[in-house]
């Protein structure tokens, strides 16, 4: 898929990965929705100015099917078409199993994993007439391997891995392609918070040696918009943590 002029809407794209990957789309000349929960930031918008592309913000929240559908529909009325969907994102809410409460565990899937399924079902229609349409799911390696203390976040992030597969399956007919990445430990406002013991343990286990940043996942997210012959598939951009 040429990037040029196409459409792409990135959730959660106020910051972090989300960001950086509507950053490095609109360097390709693709125009951009970018979204949060509440208000973006001021200045958000103009920081694309240079890009020379189009840049619409839209706010709402993906875990509500209805928010999902308006906020998708706001998107085809502003610049005709939702070409590429990034469904970025996410939440946390880190416990033991023991600790977990129902509420806990339900949060996390609504909108990690039921925000995913609200988004895509809402552009799958039209992508599906339009005979073209690439979908890129953020999971995580947390999906791949579990974690201590992320049951909820492990169990939306390996949900979203099956759940593109199955997608893959039924939209491949009709040209649209669905895949995901899940990223390892990416440089971050949570990474740089961590005591330098844990950042210690965490680097001791990625064979790379460390940590990778936003723009190398963006370079992923854009990999897998253009590449015409790859569908169903899980990139773990991680620094060979999950290899076997």
């Amino acid at each position: 898929m040429e990037l040029k002029n196409k459409n792409v809407f990135v959730t959660g794209s106020s910051r972090g990965i989300g960001l950086a990957i509507a950053h490095k789309f609109a360097s390709k000349g693709a125009n951009i929705v970018l979204n949060s929960r509440g208000e973006l930031p001021a200045g958000l918008v103009d920081e694309f100015a240079s890009y020379g592309v189009k840049v619409v913000g839209v706010t709402g929240d993906v875990s509500q099917a209805a928010e999902a559908k308006r906020m998708v529909a706001e998107a085809i009325e502003a610049l005709g078409s939702v070409d590429i969907l990034v469904n970025n994102a996410g939440i946390t809410n880190d416990k033991l199993m023991l600790k977990l409460t129902e509420e806990d565990f339900e949060q996390v899937l609504k909108v990690n994993l039921t925000g995913a399924f609200n988004m895509t079902q809402s552009v799958l229609k039209p992508m599906t007439k339009a005979r073209e349409g690439a979908i890129i799911n953020m999971s995580s390696v947390v999906g791949l391997t579990g974690n201590v203390g992320q049951a909820n976040y492990a169990a939306s992030k390996a949900g979203l891995i099956g759940f593109s597969k199955s997608v893959a399956r039924e939209v491949a007919g009709r040209n649209v392609r669905v895949n995901v990445i899940a990223p390892g430990f990416i440089e971050s406002d949570m990474t740089e918070g961590l005591p330098e013991k844990i950042k210690e343990m965490s680097l001791a286990q990625i064979p790379m040696k460390r940590f990778g940043n936003t723009e190398e996942v963006a370079d992923v997210a854009v990999f897998l918009a253009t590449q015409e012959y790859l569908t169903g598939q899980v990139i773990a951009i991680d620094g060979g943590l999950t290899m076997q």
